[in-house]
C-alpha cells in the first residue's frame, strides 16, 4: 500500500515537472528507471519541501509562515507570524524549483518580486531585519520580550538568499536585471558595521526600545559563519579583519578541537556551552550559499569540519549508547527542532531520543550514501513521518511521539542542500558574487 501511495506522488512530482520543463526549455532529466530510483526520491522530496516556501506560504508578503501545523493546535494568528532566516531560506528553494521544473521562471520572478517589494517596505532597523514580521503588515513581531528590532543573523540569511537569486537573475531580461537590482539595494543597506558598537565583534541584536540590552555579541563556532563573511564582503558597511578574527574566532581558541566518536571535530564547539558538537543545523545554515569545498582559513578546513560534525552524529546514532529505539543506520541526525518538551537544541551528548529528518536530509552533500538510507526510510517504510510539505520536523520512536508540524527553518535547507548536492546550483551562484570573493580573501579564507 505504501509503495502504491508512493509511486502515485512520483507521478504527479514527474507530470509537473514535465508541465513546467515544455513550457521553460528545461533540461532537467528524470529517472530512466521504472521503479523507485534515487532520483525520483530526491526529486519528491525537493518538490514536497520546496511546496512549505510556495503553496504554503503567507500570501500577501510571499514570505515563508515560520511554522506550519496540520494538527488541530494550531493558534490562528500563528498563520501570519513570517520569518526573515527561513524566507532567504525559502528565497533559495524558488530557485531551485524553477531549475528543476516545479515552477516556471516567470512564476518564480514573479513570487521572488512580491518578496522583493514586502522587504522594501516592511519593518528594518539599520537596514537589518526583525526576526519576524506580521505577514499582512509587514510591522515586526517580537520574538520575545527585548527581540523586537534588528536580527543580523536572520537577516545574513536572508541577504545570502538574495545574493544568490541577484546572481540567477541578473543575466537576464530587463524585468529580471532590474530585480536583482533592487536586491543588490536591500543587500548594501545592512548596516553590518552598525552591529559592532564600535568593537571587534558582531552583535546579534538591536532594538529601537531597548537598545543593546539583549548584549548577545557572536563569538566562537556555532551557525553564524555567514554573517561574519557577508560583514567582511558588505561594499557600503563592511567590517574590518580584525572583528573576525578577534570576534568570531576569539583570537584563534575556535581552532582548539577535539575528537569525539573518532573524528576531529576541526574547531572548537565549546564555545558557547560544554558540548562537543553542536545541533547538525550549524552546518547548514551558513552553507546554504556559502560552499565549503575546498574551503578553508587559518582556523579550518570547513569540508572536513561539515563531513565529520555529520558524522559523528551518524556514528552517534549506530552506537546508540543510550539504547533508543529506533536508532540506527536509517534513522539518525539531531538538530533543533520541536520535541516532546516543546522546542529543544539536540546534539549527541543531549539526546532525548528524537530524530529530526531535516538533519540527515540537509547533509547530503557531506554524507550522501547516510542521508540516502535516512530519505529511503521515511519514503519507503515510515508510513506516518511524512506530509504534503516533506517529512515531519521530528519523530521519537523511543517516546512513540510525531507531530504533523512544520518548522521553515528546518524544511528549508533540504531541497537547497539536496540541490548542492545534485548541481552545485546554489553554491554556484553565491560564491560567484564579487563581493563574496573579495570578502573571503579579506578575511583570509583560500577557496579552490
Amino acid at each position: 500500500m505504501r509503495t502504491t501511495v508512493l509511486l502515485i506522488q512520483l507521478f504527479l512530482v514527474a507530470a509537473v515537472v514535465s508541465s513546467c520543463s515544455q513550457s521553460e526549455g528545461s533540461t532537467h532529466k528524470q529517472s530512466d528507471s521504472q521503479g523507485i530510483s534515487e532520483d525520483s526520491l530526491l526529486n519528491l522530496v525537493q518538490y514536497q519541501t520546496f511546496q512549505y516556501f510556495w503553496d504554503g506560504a503567507e500570501p500577501v508578503s510571499g514570505m515563508a509562515r515560520e511554522r506550519y501545523h496540520t494538527d488541530d493546535i494550531y493558534p490562528s494568528h500563528d498563520k501570519d507570524i513570517i520569518t526573515s532566516g527561513g524566507s532567504g531560506f525559502g528565497v533559495m528553494a524558488i530557485i531551485v524549483g524553477i531549475e528543476r521544473g516545479f515552477i516556471t521562471r516567470e512564476q518564480g520572478v514573479q513570487r521572488l518580486e512580491k518578496i522583493v517589494s514586502f522587504l522594501e517596505k516592511a519593518d528594518s532597523f539599520h537596514g537589518v531585519w526583525p526576526h519576524w514580521w506580521f505577514g499582512p503588515t509587514g510591522k515586526v513581531q517580537a520574538f520575545s520580550q527585548k527581540d523586537d528590532g534588528g536580527d543580523l543573523v536572520e537577516t545574513s540569511f536572508m541577504a545570502a538568499g538574495l545574493i544568490a537569486a541577484r546572481q540567477y537573475l541578473n543575466k537576464g531580461n530587463s524585468q529580471e536585471k532590474a530585480l536583482a537590482a533592487r536586491m543588490n539595494t536591500l543587500w548594501e543597506n545592512i548596516e553590518f558595521d552598525w552591529h559592532t558598537q564600535g568593537q571587534n565583534v558582531l552583535y546579534w541584536h538591536w532594538s529601537p526600545n531597548y537598545a543593546w540590552d539583549m548584549n548577545f555579541d557572536v563569538r566562537g563556532y556555532n551557525e553564524c559563519l555567514i554573517m561574519y563573511v557577508l560583514a567582511a564582503s558588505s561594499p557600503t558597511h563592511g567590517i574590518t579583519p580584525a572583528v573576525y578574527d578577534e570576534g568570531w574566532a576569539r583570537g584563534g581558541i575556535i581552532a582548539e578541537d577535539t575528537t569525539y566518536y573518532g573524528l576531529e571535530t576541526v574547531v572548537n564547539h565549546y564555545e558557547n556551552d560544554d558540548s562537543p558538537v553542536g545541533p547538525l543545523f550549524w552546518a547548514h545554515y551558513s552553507y546554504l550559499g556559502l560552499n565549503p569545498k575546498g574551503l578553508k582559513d587559518k582556523y579550518a578546513d570547513y569540508w572536513k569540519l561539515n563531513q565529520n560534525h555529520a558524522l559523528i552524529h551518524y556514528r552517534h546514532s549506530v552506537e546508540n549508547p543510550n539504547e533508543f529505539k529506533g536508532y540506527g543506520p536509517k534513522t539518525w541526525g539531531l538538530t533543533s527542532s520541536y520535541s516532546m518538551r516543546g522546542y529543544a537544541g539536540h546534539r549527541p551528548d543531549r539526546d532525548l531520543g528524537v530524530v529530526s529528518p531535516t538533519a540527515a536530509l540537509s547533509s547530503f552533500p557531506y554524507t550522501p550514501k547516510e542521508s540516502m538510507a535516512m530519505l529511503k526510510y521515511l519514503y519507503e517504510e515510515a508510513d506516518t513521518l511524512v506530509g504534503k510539505y516533506g517529512p515531519y520536523d521530528a519523530f521519537s520512536h523511543e517516546n512513540n511521539w510525531m507531530l504533523p508540524r512544520y518548522l521553515a527553518i528546518d524544511q528549508g535547507p533540504i531541497p537547497v542542500m539536496i540541490e548542492n548536492y545534485r548541481s552545485g546550483l546554489i553554491w554556484d551562484l553565491f560564491m560567484s558574487a564579487p563581493e563574496i570573493q573579495q570578502g573571503l580573501k579579506k578575511l583570509g579564507f583560500t577557496y579552490e
